[in-house]
């Protein structure tokens, strides 16, 4: 069965949502309105977790509900419930129908146009036996305790999901998709004399998951996380100052996420609270620098074959050769500001609004190598790996902890460090990129992203960067 129709048969077959009658409800809800629609999920998740050689939480839950929002200009009504019911949704519209009062609007045309589907409609949840992934998980404990005597803790978890939804709009026009996503994670703690570190990697998207638990890629999550923790158990004090920075390929692109790409979301524009705000066709980056959201990469944690709003993805250009081009965009705010939407209108439930989202957000790949880079620093920070970090959109200062780094001293890679947070503004940071890799990477698959309380899979990626100064907070000299 297509997707489109396995998704809508399980709401208006298995649900027994009377489609007639539900097309009629939303039809006058939104009559009137600028725009709107009635968004339907089901969805199951699973999670295993071990502890120490124990499996110590295993759960599976199943969701299903509707959220229905009218928009006005720049008011929203929105109603949501867990009850797929026709009355449910009739009490619904009543609630949003509030928004109509003193409103003349023309409804909007549906999204155009469809989008390839990026990844598989089979449940992954069905696809392994419970067995088999508790036998999983126990294999990598045997497998990290067997590396080296220092490893005193073992953590593993295996995550699936697998959601349905459907956007039905005015005149019965529907747009529906599946989505799977799993995700591995390993975290370690090696001890030596009384010094404890950790090392943690992870792996992930939307595929099922024969794809991760093959014994070859749990062993090599397994190593990862094990070399992160030997390194740390000899890392020395961060220095602190201003210095030339080299961010790694990869999962570094969280600090692009998080210092560039919150600021670029088109509400925050709109709203005129972001440091890029009234910015279009000015430089906000050097020259090199081209950053791009693109949630039609096949199989891949932040894609996505149709946003929330049944617009399909694309690939949208935030920054061409440091000139900002655009922002990302959902239909309200792209209504507002006279734009197209990007497809980037993103929810993490039907108990949530949608707001314009990043998906998978990266730097483009430049033409030097590497080792090149290092070796132009005479004295400065190589940052691997990120842990948290914080931003703020209007300002745009942020602050992000590295969970590996390395001293660069005279063009060579030197010992790691602990303790090292990078401190800057967004902007600011992007016109002091110099060298631009040739490496770009994209991260393992466990990106999660959080904006007014949501939560949404995302993914990030970038070349090997250098930052000719950008403060790093230490303990060091």
């Amino acid at each position: 069965m297509p997707h489109d129709a396995q998704a809508e048969a399980l709401f208006f077959d298995r649900a027994g949502l009377d489609r007639a009658r539900v097309t009629t409800i939303v039809d006058d809800a939104l009559s009137g309105c600028d725009d709107g629609a009635l968004f339907l999920e089901y969805k199951q998740s699973e999670s295993f977790a071990l502890d120490d050689g124990r499996i110590r939480s295993a759960s599976f839950d199943t969701a299903q509900g509707f959220g229905l929002h009218a928009e006005a200009g720049e008011t929203v009504g929105f109603a949501h419930a867990t009850l797929l019911d026709d009355d449910a949704i009739a009490r619904a519209a009543e609630t949003v129908k509030a928004v109509r009062i003193g409103s003349g609007g023309t409804l909007a045309l549906p999204p155009q146009g469809t989008n390839r589907h990026l990844y598989t409609d089979d449940n992954p949840i069905d696809g392994l036996a419970m067995d088999r992934k508790v036998a999983v998980l126990s294999a990598i404990d045997a497998y990290a305790r067997g590396k080296d005597p220092r490893i005193v803790q073992v953590m593993a978890s295996l995550t699936a999901s697998w959601q349905a939804v459907t956007i039905l709009r005015p005149g019965g026009v529907a747009v529906s998709d599946i989505r799977p996503l799993v995700r591995l994670n390993v975290a370690l703690v090696a001890r030596q004399g009384e010094r404890m570190e950790s090392g943690s990697h992870g792996c992930g998207g939307r595929m099922v998951y024969d794809t991760f638990v093959t014994e070859e890629r749990w062993q090599a999550a397994v190593d990862e996380a094990f070399r992160q923790a030997l390194v740390n158990l000899e890392s020395v004090e961060a220095p602190a100052g201003e210095m030339p920075v080299v961010l790694g390929s990869g999962w570094p692109g969280v600090m692009l996420h998080e210092a560039v790409g919150h600021g670029l979301e088109g509400d925050f524009n709109r709203k005129k609270t972001s440091a890029f705000c009234g910015r279009l066709g000015e430089r906000v980056a050097a020259p090199g620098v081209t950053v791009v959201d693109d949630g039609t990469l096949p199989d891949r944690r932040g894609s996505l074959s149709v946003d929330d709003e049944g617009t399909p993805t694309s690939r949208s250009v935030l920054i061409e050769d440091g000139i900002l081009k655009g922002y990302m965009q959902d239909r309200m705010n792209a209504r507002l500001m006279g734009v197209a939407p990007t497809g980037n209108g993103r929810r993490e439930s039907h108990a949530h609004p949608v707001l314009p989202r990043m998906t998978n957000t990266t730097m483009e790949a430049g033409d030097k190598d590497p080792e090149e880079i290092i070796r132009s620093v005479k004295k400065g920070l190589y940052a691997v790996n990120f842990g948290g970090g914080q931003v703020d959109i209007t300002s745009g200062k942020f602050v992000f902890s590295a969970s590996e780094a390395y001293l660069i001293e005279d063009g060579k890679v030197g010992p790691a460090v602990k303790g090292a947070t990078l401190i800057g503004h967004g902007p600011e940071a992007l016109t002091r990129v110099s060298m631009i890799g040739n490496d770009l990477a994209l991260d393992p698959g466990i990106g999660t992203c959080g904006k007014d309380g949501q939560g949404v899979p995302v993914g990030v990626g970038q070349p090997t960067v250098l930052m000719d100064r950008l403060t790093v907070g230490g303990t060091g000299a």
